[in-house]
């Protein structure tokens, strides 16, 4: 057995501000994927993600129990299935913030869930929000609370542009252009990142008056603007807004940022030669990198290794 790749996905835009309603922009990204699968002589790992599904099972069947208006599944099909071993066989790096826990729920879904909306449907933007809604609350198991946007992503594999909370619509971004000199990178930390602590960081900063207006008037401001400029393909002023937006969130998302990327941070927003924003939640992972000079980016960065996302 085994079921059809659900892929990664990369936060570009809007990190900890969607929560507080910024814009966001979330593209697939088809390097990792993963499927459920099936094997006759099981790995540790598979065994350590069989496991792992046997507790989200009993997770989706009281969801199902106290919301069956909002999804249920084919629990005794699911259920059979994990008891003859299925796992979920993914190459995405799990805490790294490129979405391991969304292509889970977004294969569960796929294969399970009844009535479901599919990607070949008209998605209305009332269908696109049930979606989210419905894997907002499948990956809540994963890591408390979850906007639902990764799944989502990894379902229907087109990018999503999120408006607001209650607003998001499938968009198309700029084609990629593989000799242009601009390009987002990713930059390895090294370090895995656990979400849940740094959403908790945030929620507590939150309870300061002075971070809620540093929300408000920078860190969402200049996310919008680099979500604007990105689809509008002016690059101009999204280096410049994404400058802009890497200051902010090395002054006020310290905790989010491994010690030792602080100096290449700031080195980034000193020499021009790439700017750095966090991906996903931060606290180690992958960081996300923009540059203009791609060659300058690899030279300035030349102790990292880098994975280009996009060209332009």
């Amino acid at each position: 057995m085994k079921g059809p790749l659900f892929y990664s996905k990369i936060l570009l835009f809007g990190e900890y501000g969607i929560i507080r309603d910024s814009k966001g922009l979330s593209i697939p990204y088809n390097f990792y994927n993963g499927a459920l699968k099936r094997d006759e002589n099981p790995t540790e790992e598979a065994i350590k993600s069989n496991g792992n599904l046997r507790r989200f099972v009993t997770y989706l069947e009281t969801l199902q129990n106290e919301q069956s208006d909002l999804v249920t599944f084919d629990l005794a099909t699911l259920k059979n299935d994990v008891e003859t071993g299925m796992y979920f066989d993914s190459s995405i790096p799990q805490g790294y913030g490129v979405g391991s826990s969304g292509a889970l729920v977004a294969a569960i879904y796929d294969k399970y869930a009844q009535n479901k909306i599919t990607v070949l449907e008209n998605l209305t933007r009332e269908k696109l929000l049930q979606l989210k809604n419905i894997f907002s609350q499948m990956e809540s198991f994963f890591h408390g609370k979850s906007s639902g946007l990764d799944p989502l992503n990894s379902y229907l594999s087109i990018p999503i542009l999120i408006n607001s909370k209650d607003n998001i619509e499938a968009t198309g971004i700029p084609t990629q252009s593989f000799d242009g000199k601009g390009a987002v990178f990713l930059l390895d930390s090294g370090i895995v990142g656990e979400t849940a602590p740094m959403v908790n960081i945030f929620m507590e900063n939150l309870k300061d008056k002075g971070f809620r207006a540093m929300l408000k008037n920078q860190f969402v401001k200049y996310t919008d603007a680099c979500v604007e400029n990105f689809l509008g393909g002016d690059m101009k002023s999204l280096f410049m807004n994404t400058k802009k937006l890497s200051k902010v969130v090395l002054n006020n998302f310290k905790p989010m940022i491994p010690e030792q990327f602080h100096g290449i941070w700031q080195q980034g927003i000193d020499s021009n030669d790439y700017y750095l924003k966090l991906c996903g939640s931060g606290g180690g992972g992958y960081i996300l990198g923009f540059t203009e000079d791609l060659e300058k980016a690899k030279a300035s960065l030349k102790d990292y290794k880098l994975e280009v996302v996009y060209q332009f």
